[in-house]
């Protein structure tokens, strides 16, 4: 009899939510908007040395594009048996077979920024808030880490691998 022990699939998916973060974006958007107000409606100039009004809706639709991108921005995380998975979309995907993977933990990494950092202790950081992620370093030595609102979860999820890792295949 061939004894089978399973364990669950972590999934996560997060994205920008802190409110905050709306009221810098909005906040930044609202300046190219009134510039354009005071120059087309009031037929005044915006500042000491006004931009152009064509350039003050380019600044806008510059403005409005990465409000946009960071509605869409996400980082989705799908933890298997066999891989661990990882989409910051719409930059970068990472798939790393589990055989590839030396050390994998969960770690409260500090304050590092939101978004992918370079050149971290931890190698590459693809975060959208907090400071606790799966620190992975692969066999061949590259280390990048993903950021995790569910450390508990991934905590269990890892022992729960680990156990079944060493459990005997009986058949």
């Amino acid at each position: 009899m061939a004894l089978k022990y399973q364990y669950r699939i972590f999934k996560e998916s997060q994205r920008f939510d802190q409110w905050w973060v709306w009221v810098m974006l909005a906040a930044v958007t609202l300046v190219p908007v009134y510039g354009m107000y005071q120059q087309y409606v009031l037929e005044q100039p915006f500042g000491d040395e006004p931009m152009s009004s064509g350039g003050l809706f380019m600044s806008f639709l510059l403005i409005l594009a990465v409000d946009m991108l960071f509605m869409i921005i996400r980082l989705r995380t799908h933890i298997n048996a066999h891989q661990i998975e990882m989409f910051f979309f719409p930059f970068k995907r990472k798939i790393v077979q589990w055989a590839e993977v030396d050390k994998a933990e969960v770690v409260d990494y500090g304050f590092v920024g939101w978004g992918i950092r370079l050149f971290t202790r931890y190698g590459t950081v693809y975060n959208i808030k907090g400071s606790k992620g799966l620190a992975i370093q692969l066999k061949s030595g590259k280390k990048f880490l993903i950021g995790t609102q569910k450390p508990n979860d991934l905590i269990q999820f890892l022992l729960a691998r680990d156990e079944a890792q060493s459990i005997p295949d009986l058949s």
